[in-house]
């Protein structure tokens, strides 16, 4: 397993819709242990595979509290099929906008259907922290950032900081 880069904006990749896995297979497998590997590094709690450049409909996850074992979840071409009425608000941040947070307003519930890991189609309901993080994460497969859903001014305000941030940084 190996820690990859994660790419932060303005990387063209993370604006681009990814393309859908057609097979899960030994390599693919690496990738999403890698991705994992690099989510726990960051430390984050989910990541998805533009966010390495890989243009692949592929998302690692894992919510679990400090206290308890990890809980990693492994989804390849994720689709949301069902989201709730109610919508929560709630502060997001990215592994591609580091140190950047922002309130967004989401679904409070989603069904996701998706292949795991052996291949196998599954579905998961979910709500609370996991079902935020699988809306973020499917996001970033479209080329949406969690900044596409905040105001212009907050959005240019968080872009602002984080150019500020990089420079600082070089």
């Amino acid at each position: 397993m190996a820690i990859l880069q994660i790419l932060e904006v303005p990387e063209p990749v993370l604006k681009k819709p990814a393309a859908p896995v057609k097979a899960v297979d030994d390599a693919l497998r690496r990738l999403m242990d890698d991705m994992l590997e690099t989510m726990y590094a960051a430390p984050g709690i989910g990541l998805a595979a533009p966010q390495i450049g890989v243009s692949r409909r592929v998302i690692v996850v894992d919510v679990s509290r400090e206290n308890e074992p990890d809980a990693p979840l492994r989804l390849c071409n994720p689709e949301i099929l069902w989201r709730s009425e109610e919508e929560e608000i709630a502060e997001e941040g990215c592994l591609s906008l580091p140190d950047q947070y922002g309130e967004v307003r989401r679904p409070a519930m989603v069904r996701v259907r998706y292949l795991d890991e052996a291949g196998k189609s599954r579905e998961i309901e979910a709500a609370g922290l996991l079902g935020r993080c699988l809306q973020h994460e499917i996001d970033h497969l479209d080329g949406i950032l969690f900044t596409d859903h905040l105001t212009p001014l907050k959005r240019n305000m968080i872009l602002r900081k984080l150019a500020k941030s990089r420079r600082l940084r070089a």
